[in-house]
């Protein structure tokens, strides 16, 4: 009876998971802690940083150089969102999923999108870190009047930021996907090579990037910053700028320029234009002197679509151990068995649970994540 209801628990738990590779991008294009290790919340994942370093010359000597002191560092990706879905199955379900390979019960895949899309949203947070910017706010990216020039400008921008020219890839919404798939630079077969993209419907890599359309893709509302506000003296390297003059507040994730800077900067924390310190990454790269004063001038509200190394975002998942439902107040004699899977597409790990309940049966799936940005230079935003 145990190895019969493992069996159909695993085949519940993919037969749900298939639908969600057509819908979860992020998952499966950031650089991924895959392990279905049990796991608590709070506990923390280290993600190796390396540390910069720089060439010397060679001086020939009896005894050889001292080797070149490196500190390197972490950043580190709290365990901190558990979340479940539940859904009832009947009888006639139960055996149509048996029987029919294709058979996907509704509640069952609603129960699965949800914690999906979960997941992928909280992926698609961290782009509030991520200073490199292109674009202009509220114009569809590869519209008219930009064209191709929006896939030139996010690869140049992420080659000035010394992003790894491998493992580039790219996530547009629905509105810049149709934009690009009507280019002839990324449709037509005398041009790609290849008729892939208008048979398959999918951008596929073009100029070093593989693109993707997601419907999750996000949008950041600016702050209402009014008047004209200006920077105070601050030396580079500086990660915070004060600033005056303006009204309404700065909120974290906006985009500011600073005149006489090229740099584009994202604030880091809500902060009062008209009297504040406003923390920037990445820090100041051209000094504010003098009292020249310089105006800061803020990005609009925009679409974030998103070009990244696969090693700019970390996301990490555990299968929970049942301490956490210890923790939930649940009755562990109430779970009947309990199977967990890691899919190899979407990078999803998720647990299964069958537990009982009064005069009915609950199928309830759970799993445990952590995200964050690691290395915001090797992401920029594409505004639409």
């Amino acid at each position: 009876m145990s190895n019969t209801l493992t069996a159909i628990l695993t085949q519940i738990l993919a037969r749900g998971m298939m639908p969600l590779r057509e819908r979860v991008m992020m998952t499966r294009l950031v650089n991924t802690d895959y392990s279905t290790e049990a796991g608590r919340k709070g506990q923390t994942i280290d993600i190796p940083l390396s540390a910069s370093m720089t060439a010397t010359a060679v001086t020939p000597a009896a005894t050889p150089s001292a080797p070149t002191d490196l500190t390197p560092t972490t950043a580190q990706i709290s365990l901190t969102n558990w979340q479940h879905a539940s859904f009832g199955l009947n009888d006639q379900e139960m055996g149509r999923i048996r029987a029919d390979q294709d058979f996907i019960p509704l509640q069952m895949e609603e129960a699965f999108k949800a914690l999906a899309t979960k997941i992928n949203t909280s992926v698609f947070a961290n782009y509030k870190d991520v200073y490199g910017y292109v674009g202009t706010a509220a114009t569809t990216p590869f519209g008219a009047g930009v064209e191709v020039m929006s896939a030139t400008d996010i690869r140049k921008t992420l080659n000035k930021q010394l992003c790894p020219r491998d493992n580039r890839r790219a996530v547009l919404d629905y509105d810049a996907e149709a934009a690009a798939l009507n280019l002839a630079q990324f449709s037509d077969a005398e041009k790609r090579g290849s008729a892939t993209t208008k048979t398959e419907g999918e951008i596929g890599k073009v100029f070093g990037i593989n693109w993707y359309g997601d419907d999750g893709v996000p949008s950041h509302t600016a702050g209402t910053v009014t008047s004209s506000p200006v920077a105070g003296d601050t030396a580079i390297g500086s990660a915070t700028v004060t600033v005056s003059g303006g009204s309404g507040n700065y909120l974290e994730g906006d985009i500011i320029t600073i005149a006489g800077d090229t740099q584009t900067y994202v604030v880091g924390a809500t902060c009062d234009s008209s009297s504040g310190t406003l923390a920037i990454d990445p820090p100041l790269k051209v000094a504010i002197t003098g009292g020249s004063a310089p105006a800061i001038t803020l990005k609009a509200s925009h679409v974030v679509n998103l070009a990244f190394h696969r090693d700019a975002f970390g996301l990490a998942m555990r299968a929970p151990d049942m301490g956490l439902k210890e923790l939930a107040g649940v009755n562990l004699g109430n779970v009947i068995s309990s199977v967990t899977l890691a899919d190899p597409v979407t990078k999803l790990i998720m647990r299964l649970e069958y537990i009982r309940g009064y005069k009915m049966l609950i199928w309830d799936i759970d799993c445990l994540w952590g995200t964050t940005c690691v290395s915001p230079e090797r992401a920029c935003r594409l505004a639409g």
